[in-house]
């Protein structure tokens, strides 16, 4: 019985004896994978960013409309007799075209 103990304290103790050794790499690859982690979550985010932009780009390019309300947004301009109300920013920005 005892030496059916000894087999996993023996694999206990070399896996801590791992992840407490700075040489054995086991912190290295912890702290790599969290960094890959964190870069494969901003890497969606641009793509996501980029896809708007073509959005957005493929709207100005083939709908006057969008056209005239982005200069309009961009040069802050009105049409005679137009009210224009401005809210105040929330601070994390808003993609013109939704």
């Amino acid at each position: 019985m005892k030496r059916f103990l000894l087999v996993p304290a023996c694999l206990v103790a070399a896996i801590v004896y791992a992840l407490l050794d700075a040489d054995s790499g086991v912190r290295e690859w912890l702290r790599l994978r969290s960094t890959l982690a964190a870069s494969t979550t901003r890497i969606e985010g641009l793509r996501r960013g980029v896809e708007a932009l073509r959005s957005e780009g493929e709207a100005l390019r083939n709908d006057p409309f969008a056209t005239e309300r982005a200069i309009r947004e961009e040069l802050e301009l009105a049409k005679p007799g137009e009210i224009v109300v401005r809210l105040p920013s929330s601070g994390g920005g808003t993609p013109r075209f939704p």
